[in-house]
């Protein structure tokens, strides 16, 4: 259950375990987003969820917390978002995205999201659920996407990674590749590159490597 409280009440809470010091001001991404939310935060580290203390979060139950960034989303006319799981598993769900231009123009993914109870402080587990022939994105369906690496910030939320998923398949990348060999012939061949995107999403097969139809 999310925990709600008066700003009033906090205030005085902050005060007295800040045995006279003057509260600290400065709020994390995530802070600022529960604020955003309507939530009050308290400087409780026997409240805190996460690590250590002086991170503050106020939610007991991370599906609250997730739930603010899902009514916050902001899609593509593209891109469509399901729950499999029902709308009581908020923190697994399935993004499609069709893509409008590009080597993938016409074709039609699915991408599975799992999402931490760390979220926002860690990014959540994408996998594509469909199998491409693409550089940045293995037979396992496996993505190579640098903000579900090294570069996630709290700051940033599902709708950021939607728009970076979208973004791959308008301007793959040969320099950052999971899958090598599309990286090669994009890198050297485009053409063949293109004639092999669209001969996979047509259900053939790019080499020895059988792909099913997805558009």
């Amino acid at each position: 259950m999310l925990r709600l409280i008066k700003l009033k009440e906090k205030q005085k809470e902050i005060s007295k375990n800040s045995n006279g010091k003057p509260p600290v001001k400065k709020q994390s991404a995530g802070e600022l987003r529960l604020h955003k939310g309507g939530l009050v935060l308290a400087r409780s580290a026997e409240k805190c969820r996460l690590c250590r203390p002086g991170f503050l979060i106020m939610t007991e139950d991370p599906v609250s917390y997730f739930r603010f960034d899902i009514s916050e989303l902001n899609l593509p006319v593209t891109t469509t978002i399901a729950f499999p799981n029902g709308k009581d598993d908020l923190m697994n769900f399935e993004v499609t995205l069709r893509p409008d231009e590009g080597y993938y123009l016409g074709g039609s993914f699915i991408f599975t999201f799992q999402v931490s109870p760390m979220y926002p402080h860690e990014a959540p587990k994408v996998k594509c659920k469909t199998k491409v022939y693409h550089p940045n994105i293995d037979l396992e369906g496996n993505v190579c996407l640098n903000i579900l690496r090294e570069d996630w910030k709290p700051v940033l939320n599902v709708n950021t990674i939607i728009y970076g998923l979208l973004l791959l398949f308008m301007q793959p990348n040969h320099e950052d590749p999971l899958n090598h060999e599309a990286a090669a012939v994009l890198r050297d061949n485009p053409k063949t590159f293109g004639s092999n995107v669209r001969r996979a999403m047509s259900g053939g097969y790019v080499g020895e490597t059988s792909f099913q139809r997805c558009m």
